[in-house]
């Protein structure tokens, strides 16, 4: 296999739960795996656009296409990006000083503010995803998907870290740093450019919306944490693919 394919299968075994050929990973796999995250969140968009055709197809109701639709990025990340982000709810919400909270990160167990807040995002989030039933709107969630990838692994190679281990510090140290950056930033323009094509308004408040999620991600990690770890990448994923849904639902509604 070719060094770029093995990039790719190591994206998706780490990212995904989709099954993979299995091999030793290599330094010069590694450096270029990053390059190829934003495809788990391709393959999630299709799924999604798959399930929004189905629905139409065979009069599948409302509750049930927002439900299984929310269920969707789950069922293909095994919750990998929702455990962040419950564990760095659980973090922020300590109001502990920075080394307290980075203990509290790599803490396996769950406090109560994730799951209050994880109850409280998936209300909003499946309520959002109710109303993009359209198919600009649904296209450009799907997009979405693809985005709040590009964004995360961006913020990967970027953003400062707040700890030298983990599983991110392994996969960013490992990186070849330019390369990464520039495919990153190619395939945030892409998307960038096929929201806006697929609807003008639409995308140019998720465009937004991602924006903004993006920059306060960085200041709310740099004040709490002092950088971003692995954890703070779930939760930003998390957070943006909302954030997207949410808007796509208000652009929805309002347009109509």
């Amino acid at each position: 296999m070719t060094t770029a394919l093995k990039a790719f299968i190591i994206a998706f075994s780490m990212y995904s739960q989709i099954p993979m050929p299995q091999f030793t990973w290599q330094e010069k796999e590694m450096k270029y795996a990053f390059c190829f995250f934003p495809w788990v969140g391709a393959t999630i968009g299709g799924i999604t656009m798959f399930w929004w055709w189905f629905c139409g197809k065979f009069s599948v109701g409302n509750m049930a296409f927002a439900m299984i639709g929310a269920a969707i990025p789950l069922a293909v990340t095994g919750g990998f990006h929702v455990d962040g982000f419950m564990d760095t709810m659980d973090a922020f919400h300590s109001y502990q000083p920075r080394e307290r909270k980075l203990e509290i990160l790599k803490d396996s167990h769950i406090g109560a503010f994730s799951v209050i807040c994880l109850v409280l995002y998936e209300l909003i989030y499946i309520g959002a995803y109710s109303e993009i039933n359209a198919v600009r709107q649904i296209e450009i969630a799907a997009v979405g998907f693809f985005l709040s990838r590009c964004l995360s692994g961006i913020a990967a190679v970027t953003f400062p870290g707040a700890k030298k281990e983990g599983l991110l510090y392994m996969f960013t140290s490992r990186a070849h740093e330019r390369t990464v950056k520039a495919a990153l930033f190619l395939q945030t323009l892409s998307a960038a450019v096929l929201m806006l094509y697929i609807d003008g308004i639409t995308g140019a408040a998720v465009l937004v919306g991602a924006g903004i999620t993006f920059w306060y991600y960085y200041k709310k990690c740099k004040k709490e944490l002092g950088g971003i770890t692995g954890d703070t990448e779930g939760y930003f994923v998390t957070v943006c693919e909302g954030v997207i849904v949410l808007a796509a639902a208000v652009c929805k509604i309002v347009l109509i």
